[in-house]
């Protein structure tokens, strides 16, 4: 907001719209939209929904504010319209009729959007919670069935402008002599055609380069700590400049590019998402528990089932889920190599003869091999995941049985050591999932999991323009895919509620400050 003199009085401090519902202009429009357009839904949604705290972040300061709740009802009506960018509401505030009816003849710039869609990144989780509230009141679901699932979505970066860190050094060393000069007021001897033109662009570009070399400094040392086979050498650890914190990873076009992930918790039940987060990571590890937290704290209660993908399938979400009293289900992540589903070889199996040939026997706590010998337990090692530690326990196989062995050629090369089958503490978990995925039951529930969230992604990519983030910063693409989710819930909730769109209450500052 504008540095200035403080309002005398805060009911002053927001701008009256130049319509009301008894103008003309305002009417002629009503007039022209149909009774269950989209905007009238937003609208009334909107209308139902506490927005004092975004009333009271306004300071009361410098020039007029334009009134939040106006400016909010764009934003979501423009979200789920697939118009996500500022700049696109910048054009449909003065041609779009259903917009100019919903502003009521305001026309803000540019500027305001883009700084109105960064104030509203705090309010966003609670805004959230207070829809999926009003669900529950309205017994619209009963929150105890989810499906949880993942998909990446291109980062506003180029692909093609990845940097290592002798490259990044070099532009940071660039920025930095053009700042001086700028402080100075010398101009720039030559200027590359990446470098920002203005003085405030320089700053900020600035900025993001120091934040690059802290992520290229991160990415180096967790480099530098992977076994030698998975290493990479130095110079091919890169960085986007543009959007450091996203991941680097192939999309599912196979294209090596920046991503994020966004993560969705969807009811069974209901078109409802529950809870959603966006990672700048390309796998699912560590993620079950976070986001089964995020939905308590936005709906007050925890599902009794989660259907999951196999990567969400690990012996830590297992027993998270256990402590909880949560059935998850979902296909066990196997590293063996199976030939009936076309599986690659796991870069661990060196052998034909995977670990799923060989028996657990639970009351003698070893390993039984398919030609009958019990395996004897060796030692326990600890083994680095990605983002945890796992107890292993071996078992060998005694050489003298593998080196006589009919299948000694597919189960290990080295006879004369004997075949070892690893276990992890609590795999227990594992073979319970195993053995409730091959009822019935849960086969029919599994099936369910294509048909919710699956499409709750088709959607946003399709229907709203959510193949590329149109913003940067884990903060602000956050921001964008709660912006979303919002959008989604209050026309589902709307939808069930089933009441005919009313027309917007009288615009007079006064009364509507005194209500929020």
């Amino acid at each position: 907001m504008v540095k200035g003199i403080a309002v005398a009085d805060k009911h002053d401090r927001f701008a009256t719209p130049p319509w009301s519902t008894e103008s003309q202009e305002w009417q002629a429009l009503d007039q022209h939209l149909p009774a269950d357009h989209l905007v009238r839904r937003i609208a009334q949604a909107v209308d139902r929904l506490d927005l004092s705290p975004l009333w009271e972040s306004y300071l009361g300061v410098g020039k007029r504010a334009l009134p939040p709740d106006l400016l909010l009802k764009l934003v979501v009506y423009e979200m789920q319209n697939k118009r996500p960018s500022p700049a696109q509401w910048t054009k449909d505030v003065r041609e779009s009729e259903p917009v100019r009816w919903l502003l009521f003849g305001l026309e803000p710039c540019r500027t305001r959007l883009y700084d109105f869609r960064d104030r509203l990144a705090p309010f966003w989780d609670d805004w959230n919670a207070q829809v999926l509230h009003q669900a529950m009141a309205e017994e619209v679901t009963s929150a105890a069935r989810t499906s949880l699932d993942s998909s990446s979505v291109a980062a506003n970066a180029s692909r093609r402008r990845l940097l290592n860190a002798e490259r990044l050094h070099k532009r940071q060393q660039v920025i930095d002599e053009h700042w001086d000069c700028a402080q100075r007021g010398e101009p720039a001897v030559q200027t590359p055609g990446w470098l920002a033109k203005t003085e405030a662009g320089l700053y900020e570009q600035k900025q993001r380069y120091a934040r690059a070399a802290d992520i290229m400094q991160q990415r180096q040392e967790a480099n530098a700590q992977r076994r030698s086979s998975k290493r990479k050498p130095a110079d091919k650890v890169v960085v986007s400049p543009a959007d450091p914190e996203a991941a680097l990873a192939r999309d599912k076009d196979n294209v090596f590019r920046p991503l994020d992930t966004v993560q969705l918790l969807r009811d069974l039940d209901s078109p409802l998402i529950f809870a959603y987060d966006v990672l700048a990571q390309n796998n699912d590890n560590g993620v079950l528990q976070p986001l089964l937290e995020r939905m308590v704290d936005q709906v007050g209660v925890k599902p009794k089932d989660v259907l999951v993908d196999s990567g969400y399938v690990s012996v830590r979400h297992l027993e998270f889920c256990a402590l909880a009293g949560i059935t998850l289900y979902g296909p066990c992540q196997e590293n063996d190599f199976s030939v009936p589903l076309d599986k690659k070889p796991q870069s661990n199996q060196h052998t034909e003869l995977p670990k799923s040939a060989f028996t657990w026997l639970t009351e003698e706590q070893t390993f039984r091999c398919p030609e009958g010998h019990r395996l004897e337990f060796t030692k326990t090692q600890t083994q680095q995941r990605a983002d945890h530690k796992v107890t292993l326990s071996l078992y060998t196989c005694p050489p003298e049985h593998c080196q006589v062995c009919p299948r000694q050629s597919a189960c290990t090369r080295t006879p004369q050591k004997g075949r070892t089958v690893s276990r992890m503490e609590n795999e227990e978990l594992l073979d319970a999932l195993r053995q409730r995925m091959q009822t019935r039951d849960a086969q029919a529930l599994y099936k369910l999991r294509s048909r919710t969230v699956e499409l709750n992604f088709a959607d946003l990519k399709e229907h709203r323009g959510l193949r590329r983030f149109h913003c940067r910063g884990q903060d602000r693409v956050t921001a964008e895919v709660a912006s979303l989710v919002l959008a989604h819930n209050l026309v589902a909730v709307e939808a069930h509620a089933g009441k005919p769109p009313a027309a917007p209450k009288p615009r007079e500052p006064s009364q509507t400050l005194c209500s929020t």
